[in-house]
């Protein structure tokens, strides 16, 4: 079994983000980026699924700049066998990105596709959604448990009412949610070994996939500032304070 995996290289959860001067965009210069922390979870189930003798090949693919690919030689130090960098522009819209990824998918003939359920820098949650539409798989999203057995896959899924378990028949996409897994680190021979795994560029015009985007930013600001906490001395005065200044209740 063949198993392609997504990620995407997003500014680095421990950074605090800087909002451009003019609010066109977020201000990426001299910022660390990494690898987006859900699909670092679905490189790890993937790489877990093949210790496990279920898969065979787990192949990683991103679409974006030649920066991306810092991002896929990390994926190949934690123990995928190759690696596919999709030459685009980077902030495709999430359809850019699945229809690229679903040509992939094809060309691969993946048997599994798992990705993140989203990335922390536009935080869609589509794009796997929109992949299993495009390839007209199953789909199962959330993923917190992911058992194969007998060429279906057993996803148990969170959701805002608990668990829930659904069977889904191969090929499938699934999408990683954060209690699936913890990633493990790339040792350092692993890393030195990912410099001389395969790593492919396609460019769109090879996966003959017309993109464009269909989502403009029209401007970005900073959260604005929390304001201090109060105390307060007794249940009444908190009741008080909330009726009359909050007025969040009446």
């Amino acid at each position: 079994m063949k198993i392609l995996v997504s990620v995407k290289r997003v500014i680095d959860y421990n950074v605090k983000v800087r909002v451009k001067a003019d609010q066109s965009s977020v201000d990426l210069t001299n910022v660390k980026m990494s690898m987006n922390p859900f699909c670092e979870i679905a490189v790890e189930e993937a790489i877990r699924l093949k210790e496990k003798g279920v898969a065979d090949e787990v192949v990683v693919v991103t679409v974006g700049s030649k920066a991306c690919q810092e991002t896929l030689r990390t994926a190949l130090a934690l123990g995928a066998d190759r690696a596919i960098q999709v030459e685009a522009e980077d902030g495709l819209d999430s359809l850019s990105v699945a229809k690229l990824l679903a040509a992939v998918a094809k060309e691969e003939n993946a048997d599994l596709v798992v990705m993140g359920k989203q990335s922390i820098d536009s935080d869609n949650n589509q794009t796997g959604q929109m992949l299993a539409a495009l390839l007209d798989y199953p789909q199962a999203t959330f993923a917190s448990e992911v058992v194969i057995e007998n060429g279906e896959a057993q996803v148990t899924r969170e959701t805002d009412a608990g668990l829930q378990t659904l069977a889904v028949t191969l090929p499938a996409v699934i999408t990683t949610d954060l209690r699936l897994n913890e990633p493990r680190f790339a040792s350092l021979p692993n890393i030195m070994k990912a410099k001389r795994k395969p790593l492919e560029v396609k460019t769109v015009s090879d996966l003959g996939v017309e993109v464009g985007c269909n989502v403009s930013i029209v401007s970005v600001s900073a959260p604005a500032e929390r304001a201090a906490g109060i105390k307060v001395g007794s249940v009444a005065e908190l009741v008080e304070k909330l009726k009359n200044e909050a007025k969040v209740i009446s």
